[in-house]
């Protein structure tokens, strides 16, 4: 059999299989295109099994021709990792960990990325079940259906915490820091479920920095701008693998719960995307603050060398995390 005649088999088996009116969990959001696209946005919870279950439930049914997941690059080594490795790495923050969300986000995002990072680790350790699992489904589902494409959706991450972190004042970012270091409240997978009108890591962060709307705005609102403006882009006409012809094209998008409402409302929007894009250079008193910060660092650092003593200071200094530390603290303005 040629590979034309293959490719135009498979293109039809899809066709088949794709539902017309199907009937999909009622977390899914239909909104359609002006060219006939159609998106079918799928919201979850991060933590929840149904969540899972209605993904798979979705894409099954539809048969799409691209998944968008609310994921960017740097995140994206979690659609590869069985549950028990994230489960592990989910709970362990430690030295190597901290050192590159700060070679990568900067002294001030890359702290505020480890302390959410453990206000995830709290909840993956409460309910003994790692994030992210509705994407993971997306994609092992997106695998399976002819001609899909999978794209990642969200703004990266950098990006997230370096306007969130340039939106706050010093003392708020010391309440927040303060708030997150001493989140301990009891969650239940009932807890999950009953959350899904509004995701449960979303929720718990929303009552953290309900005091801080520049936050709000940064971390929820301008992602729900960017992701509508992904979800824009993978929602257009595809080409017919036998004549070529332009055919409506069926998305699923992967998101949050607390991301829908505002998808909704700027779908139909002109969308500025190079706005929320955009990292304002720190302030004088930032670099002198932050310089201050790697200063103590250094002299904990060489404190601990003094006290491991000559030959075991040196040992240390030649460890690999130590030294990517020394030259993410090297003093410089940002």
């Amino acid at each position: 059999m040629a590979d034309g005649e293959t490719l135009e088999m498979l293109w039809q088996l899809r066709a088949q299989r794709r539902q017309s009116a199907p009937e999909l969990p009622e977390t899914v959001t239909r909104l359609n295109a002006p060219d006939g696209s159609v998106l079918y946005l799928v919201g979850t919870a991060h933590f929840s099994d149904n969540s899972k279950s209605d993904v798979a439930t979705t894409i099954r049914a539809v048969q799409p021709d691209v998944v968008v997941v609310e994921l960017c690059q740097y995140r994206v080594s979690m659609l590869r990792m069985d549950e028990s490795t994230l489960l592990k790495e989910a709970k362990d923050i430690n030295l190597e960990k901290v050192q590159q969300a700060i070679k990568q986000n900067g002294l001030m995002s890359g702290l505020m990325q480890i302390l959410l990072l453990k206000v995830s680790a709290h909840i993956t350790e409460q309910l003994g079940m790692a994030p992210g699992g509705e994407f993971r489904e997306a994609f092992k589902e997106a695998g399976q259906v002819p001609f899909c494409k999978f794209h990642l959706g969200d703004r990266p991450i950098p990006v997230t915490f370096k306007r969130a972190i340039a939106a706050l004042s010093m003392w708020q970012k010391a309440r927040l820091a303060w708030g997150l270091c001493f989140l301990s409240d009891p969650i239940s997978k009932e807890d999950v479920e009953k959350c899904k009108q509004k995701d449960l890591l979303e929720q718990t962060m929303s009552e953290m920095i309900g005091e801080f709307p520049a936050l709000h705005q940064t971390i929820v609102a301008e992602r729900d701008v960017y992701l509508t403006h992904t979800l824009r882009q993978a929602t257009r006409c595809v080409e017919s693998p036998s004549n070529g012809q332009k055919e409506p094209a069926v998305v699923v998008g992967v998101v949050g719960m607390g991301h829908v409402p505002g998808i909704e409302q700027n779908w139909e929007k002109e969308l500025n995307i190079q706005e929320i894009m955009t990292v304002a250079p720190p302030s004088q008193l930032s670099w002198v603050l932050r310089t201050i910060v790697k200063g103590v660092l250094l002299g904990m650092l060489g404190y601990a060398c003094y006290r491991a003593g000559g030959g075991l200071g040196r040992t240390l200094l030649s460890w690999p995390a130590v030294q990517s530390l020394l030259g993410t603290l090297r003093l410089h303005p940002a």
